[in-house]
């Protein structure tokens, strides 16, 4: 239980720089992790420059417009704008979990993040658009419900929600008492 998670975890970060490395070998070859820190300090640099600046943040904005209305480009980076900013930013979408009946004999609860309080512009009154994360994965479902299905996550921050409904239910609670051990 201690090799497997550390070796997975030692893996993924040396495959992460690696690839950013190779981009260009030569340089990677000369100089190993040159291209990844290289990379993370433009990223940081545009980020920061982009955000507290008036000039900055005008260059991020008129990208952002090109890129928006670029053919083809627009398909990939409107998505990938839309899903990045769900998670991280000031525009956070999944602040707002809620328990979702979803299936009434026997009654069954899951846990999800409210996106639409309000679907009256789809002809669906008294209906909410709620997002269900799958666990083990970067992905997940979107249910349109009635209103009457859904009830606020109480004591649960929308971060140990997430944590929760991820991890299949094993974490995200401050105690692992709840959690159910097989017989040995």
């Amino acid at each position: 239980m201690i090799i497997g998670p550390i070796g997975l975890t030692i893996f993924v970060i040396w495959y992460v720089i690696s690839s950013i490395d190779n981009i260009i070998p030569s340089v990677a070859k000369e100089i190993p992790g040159l291209v990844f820190i290289s990379t993370l300090l433009a990223t940081a640099i545009l980020g920061y420059l982009g955000n507290k600046f008036v000039v900055g943040r005008f260059f991020v904005d008129a990208i952002d417009r090109i890129l928006e209305r670029t053919p083809g480009i627009k398909h990939i980076y409107s998505p990938t704008k839309d899903v990045m900013s769900s998670f991280v930013g000031d525009k956070k979408k999944f602040s707002d979990p809620v328990w979702v009946k979803t299936n009434e004999n026997p009654e069954i609860w899951r846990i999800g993040f409210l996106t639409q309080k309000d679907m009256s512009d789809v002809h669906k009154h008294d209906f909410v658009a709620v997002y269900l994360p799958h666990s083990y994965a970067i992905s997940g479902w979107v249910i349109v419900t009635a209103e009457k299905n859904i009830k606020p996550v109480v004591g649960m921050s929308a971060a140990t929600a997430m944590k929760f409904a991820v991890s299949g239910g094993v974490a995200g609670f401050h105690s692992d008492d709840n959690v159910f051990k097989a017989p040995e």
